[in-house]
């Protein structure tokens, strides 16, 4: 899926480095840079792809998921806000469902930056009745960086839900994320972990003391995926499974055995925002090969 999207009709060049295209039903701004490929829809300034030159690709996506106006995009990084998981209609949010504006973009020999932004209206007031402004910023590079910025008075739970590519989950360790989780397979029970993370089934975990940095080692792609998490309280850890995988329209059935999710999150203290305090929730990927 990823290298069909960078094979799209342009039907708008921005700059020498930027281009918007059209994805089936949705508009997406694609990256071409000598250091670096990506791309975002506009519908949820959801991250489809990112490439640093000379490497795989780092972020996943399914190659069922529907490109339609207005449904979820199974893969890449899904912004959830103002509510993380089935607590609410539309689950994880509608922030990811609705469409955001590209209002800033900028490029140099090194790097691409663009900058989203999504504004309460009639439609928000209805799922959400809170005046709100968010504005999610870009870079790309040889690493990719994401900040989101919560703007008016309220509290919001939220997580930058990264799908990362991996070679085979049953070889994929994660360090980093810390001993306590709420295990939300088993019902939502406390539980500590020794160690690293390793995959043995489905797998949907809130750490709740992580360390800053996630490091997801993957012997068969022969790299490092680094993870480093800012103004966060948790870090969730999610693979479906083969069960739920081959339950889920948007996935193939295989298709969790080339996924992990380690996810920047505000699940468990939620961003408080005021109009003098702005919330941010940040993450920063790097992706290392192994020597």
């Amino acid at each position: 899926m990823n290298e069909k999207i960078f094979t799209l009709p342009v039907t708008e060049q921005l700059s020498p480095s930027i281009s918007l295209r059209q994805l089936d039903e949705l508009a997406v701004v694609v990256v071409s840079h000598p250091k670096t490929r990506a791309a975002i829809t506009l519908q949820g300034a959801h991250l489809l792809a990112w490439q640093p030159d000379g490497d795989q690709p780092v972020i996943w996506l399914s190659n069922n998921t529907p490109f339609k106006a207005g449904v979820a995009i199974r893969g890449g990084v899904p912004i959830c806000w103002p509510w993380f998981g089935p607590v609410n209609n539309p689950a994880h949010g509608f922030a990811r469902n609705v469409p955001w504006q590209l209002v800033a973009h900028d490029e140099d020999q090194e790097n691409v930056s663009l900058t989203f932004k999504l504004q309460d209206n009639a439609e928000t007031r209805k799922l959400w009745p809170h005046a709100f402004s968010l504005t999610a910023h870009f870079k790309f590079g040889t690493e990719c960086d994401i900040a989101l910025e919560s703007q008016g008075d309220y509290q919001a739970t939220a997580a930058l839900h990264s799908y990362f590519q991996i070679g085979n989950i049953d070889k994929i360790k994660v360090a980093g994320l810390g001993e306590h989780f709420i295990d939300k397979v088993a019902e939502g029970i406390e539980a500590h972990q020794v160690g690293e993370l390793e995959f043995t089934g489905r797998t949907d975990r809130i750490y709740t003391q992580p360390a800053a940095t996630s490091l997801i080692k993957d012997p068969v792609l022969q790299r490092t995926i680094e993870v480093n998490h800012q103004h966060i309280s948790d870090v969730v850890a999610w693979n479906p499974g083969v069960e739920l995988s081959c339950s889920m329209a948007d996935m193939p059935n295989d298709g969790y055995k080339t996924m992990v999710c380690v996810e920047t999150a505000r699940v468990t203290r939620p961003l408080l925002v005021t109009h003098e305090h702005p919330a941010r929730l940040a993450v920063k990927i790097r992706s290392i090969k192994n020597r």
